[in-house]
């Protein structure tokens, strides 16, 4: 019998909520894949990441853009933070959110800086797909 996992009290997606309260409500909650925005989608993606809810993940991925599958964390990985550092709304369908998340894979921290874009369809936010922001030269 697989045994439920244990569901961390603070939210890793960094606010200061319970995560029942917070991104969990979007995971497991009545609320269930109904975030209100793009940034709490992201900020419920990047938990959803840091706790290997695959099957959320894919969820809330865009139809033309998401996987067949993704591969949990590896054994030792270890997220470490998240700054949402843009939130903009382009239209009433159509959000943006720029971020950068920071784990560590092997003891190697790395950081993922990306502007991911977000579109609404039936009501519901899903992730379309992201870029990494453009360095001036």
């Amino acid at each position: 019998m697989k045994r439920a996992p244990t569901l961390p009290a603070a939210c890793p997606c960094g606010l200061p909520a319970a995560y029942a309260d917070c991104c969990g409500r979007w995971h497991h909650g009545p609320l269930r894949l109904r975030a209100p925005d793009a940034q709490a989608l992201m900020r419920s993606r990047y938990s959803a990441y840091v706790l290997d809810e695959l099957d959320y993940l894919l969820q809330t991925w865009h139809p033309d853009t998401r996987p067949a599958t993704l591969d949990p964390n590896e054994p030792g990985t270890r997220w470490l933070g998240l700054e949402v550092r843009r939130h903009v709304r382009l239209d009433a369908d159509t959000e943006i959110v720029e971020f950068i998340a920071r784990v560590r894979v092997h003891g190697r921290a790395t950081r993922i800086h990306e502007t991911s874009r977000f579109t609404r369809l039936d009501g519901i936010w899903v992730y379309v797909d992201g870029q990494e922001p453009v360095r001036p030269a």
